[in-house]
């Protein structure tokens, strides 16, 4: 299965989606998109097969959102796609694309629904269980 990561190596949900994937046994293509961001099309195209509105695919979280006023809710999609453009950073992540669909993998294991059935243990960087010694996903906490 091809697979493709937009990733920032420093965010912890995107080194535990890009762990998940690997777990699964793909080997996905990681595009690091703080040093080669998606162009406008490619961007709206992750952003509407992921089933999200513009403004679901910001990141708020250490980035200038709140000093570029982004908060507006006012402002249009095509405001909010310049901004994203210009500071990359205010793109959520990870956006994961396979050929089962595209997720904007938050939490990290929401990039199960597109990858091949997992069944061995797998654990996140901070300890959490995903999927337990007997293959199956825990409850929801």
């Amino acid at each position: 299965m091809k697979a493709v990561i937009y990733h920032n190596p420093a965010c912890a949900t995107s080194r535990n989606v890009l762990a998940l994937i690997r777990h699964a046994g793909v080997e996905p293509e990681v595009v690091e998109y703080l040093q080669t961001p998606p162009d406008r099309a490619r961007l709206v195209e992750l952003i509407a097969a992921a089933g999200l509105q513009v403004r679901d695919a910001l990141r708020q979280k250490g980035t200038p959102y709140a000093e570029l006023g982004l908060d507006d809710p006012a402002l249009a999609d095509a405001q909010l796609l310049d901004a994203m453009l210009a500071h990359p950073i205010l793109i959520n992540r990870p956006f994961v694309q396979t050929a089962l669909g595209v997720r904007l993998a938050r939490p990290s294991e929401t990039v199960l629904e597109i990858l091949p059935p997992v069944h061995a243990p797998f654990c996140k960087e901070d300890g959490e269980v995903v999927i337990d010694a007997g293959g199956r996903r825990p409850p929801p906490r």
